[in-house]
């Protein structure tokens, strides 16, 4: 077989693997895309789980796609489009009206009738205060970090200017974001209100994807991070963000491969030159990017002796503990809650108070999955109609926690009882719940890592938490998206700023690249 030559070979047809390669192949450069499986999109693909019903892909928020790269990719061109208005966040309660989340203040008070004048007027000033943080936070979050290492005038720049940024705070917000950065989430948020729902609602996407609880320090920092990156959502979610950036690479002129799983990047005297494919194959090219996680990169892709020791060491020390499970539900009809009965929310979260949260998450401490779990739902077909036959609908659920390494290891018992204890949840919510179920789909994180090829089935690719985040994620020594390795660079959400539905590590690599 005849060897083919390209610029740049991206590892992975993920949303950051595609924008990588689009950005790429936008400035010139003659790019492919290899994708082990038969379905682009990775964790945003959308899959069929039961005749004729869909999922909009594993993970399901979308607005934290930044604006900037739907513009420079020109995604808006390709079909992508931005929903008008927040769907907002239902916390249900057993014997109460919930509480409905918004980010805006207004709507959440005009949607939250019965809630205590004192905790809007709390949500008011709550938000005011992120208003005036998140800008600082978000401008950290969209920029490389800087070479701490590295003993030019770069690094310092970048540290000087992000000093004066924070300075321009003020002396009172400073004060208060220094004060809540290590603190948890519990606190932070049992200073400011009284209501468990809210609470829940506010705590619980801080914790996703996490081995963290609401009590655990830092946990501020994760709940910062998201609320940092949120913007407008993405009208069909997740699938609609990969067809967009398959759109745009096709225009680009980007080559994709399915079917093509990387055996090895071939190195020689420290120098990419190129990868192997399962098959046999060979591709040659200067530059491969590879958009799957840190561990899988460096200690499956590499042969052994590559790595210096120190990276070695780097890499093997990250933390993938995976801790999120999934549920695909085909219903006969939405999720209805008894406390409000003339609503039917397209994104729930379940959870009694912040310590139910906590204690879904005491167990994967221990090797166990939660015996009541957090749940994070999302009904797409209430929007999105052709996800599930005529006036049927689909629910899609995360499941907090679930720990990749369950005592006694995931066989169908663990898998069935997973899915009793996600079942019993939410019929405790929504009573008619069960005979809607037309068919279920379970996915443990073990499943994680087969179908999605995520060392030990995390999400985000490795935790978020203090130690594995901005110039520490995933290493310090691979933090700019290059690695020791000539021409070998990172661009998968191992890498800054993180996981979940963004494309900014796959442009930000793309960045590094082009600056080569």
């Amino acid at each position: 077989m005849p060897l083919m030559h390209y610029d740049v070979i991206v590892i992975g047809a993920g949303h950051n693997g595609l924008t990588a390669a689009t950005a790429l192949a936008q400035s010139g450069r003659k790019v492919i895309v290899l994708e082990k499986r038969e379905l682009a999109g990775g964790l945003a693909a959308s899959e069929e789980f039961y005749p004729g019903f869909r999922t909009q892909g594993l993970l399901q928020e979308t607005a934290g796609v930044r604006p900037s790269i739907i513009t420079s990719l020109g995604l808006r061109n390709r079909g992508l489009q931005l929903r008008g208005e927040e769907a907002g966040s239902f916390v249900p309660e057993p014997d109460g009206p919930g509480v409905h989340l918004f980010r805006d203040a207004a709507r959440f008070t005009s949607a939250n009738p019965t809630l205590a004048d004192e905790e809007k007027k709390a949500y008011h000033e709550f938000r005011e205060f992120l208003g005036r943080i998140t800008p600082f936070i978000s401008t950290v979050l969209n920029q490389t970090p800087p070479p701490i290492t590295d003993k030019g005038t770069e690094g310092a720049w970048t540290l000087l200017k992000t000093g004066i940024s924070l300075r321009a705070l003020g002396r009172d917000t400073l004060h208060e974001l220094l004060r809540i950065g290590p603190m948890c989430v519990a606190d932070f948020l049992n200073e400011r209100f009284k209501s468990d729902a809210l609470k829940v609602g506010l705590a619980a996407p801080s914790i996703h994807g996490t081995f963290l609880g609401p009590w655990s320090a830092g946990s501020v920092a994760t709940f910062l991070l998201r609320e940092a990156a949120a913007s407008k959502s993405v009208v069909g979610g997740p699938a609609a963000v990969t067809r967009a950036l398959l759109a745009s690479a096709s225009e680009a002129g980007v080559t994709l491969r399915m079917n093509a799983g990387v055996r090895r990047i071939r190195v020689s005297g420290g120098s990419v030159l190129g990868v192997a494919l399962d098959n046999g194959e060979n591709i040659d090219a200067m530059i491969v990017a590879s958009a799957c996680d840190p561990k899988r990169t460096f200690f499956q892709f590499l042969e052994p002796g590559n790595l210096p020791d120190s990276l070695s060491e780097q890499i093997r020390i990250i933390k993938m503990r995976g801790t999120t499970a999934a549920v695909r539900i085909a219903l006969e009809k939405p999720l209805t809650f008894p406390g409000r009965p003339e609503m039917t929310p397209e994104e729930i979260l379940t959870g009694k108070d912040i310590d139910s949260l906590e204690k879904a998450y005491d167990a994967v401490k221990y090797g166990e999955m939660s015996e009541v779990p957090h749940l994070a739902i999302k009904v797409p077909t209430l929007s999105e109609l052709d996800l599930a036959p005529k006036d049927k609908h689909v629910a899609e659920v995360l499941v907090h926690f679930a720990p990749y390494h369950l005592k006694g290891g995931w066989n169908e018992a663990a898998r069935n009882e997973l899915g009793v204890r996600v079942f019993k949840v939410l019929a405790g919510y929504c009573p008619e719940f069960e005979s809607s179920v037309i068919a279920k789909e379970i996915l443990t994180p073990v499943d994680f890592e087969e179908r999605y090829g995520l060392t030990e089935g995390h999400i985000h690719h490795g935790e978020h938490s203090l130690d594995q985040l901005h110039t520490l994620r995933p290493s310090v020594d691979t933090s700019r998206y290059r690695t020791p390795i000539e021409g070998l660079f990172l661009c998968g959400s191992g890498s800054h700023p993180g996981g979940g539905i963004t494309c900014a590590p796959g442009a930000m690599a793309a960045e590094a690249i082009k600056n080569t």
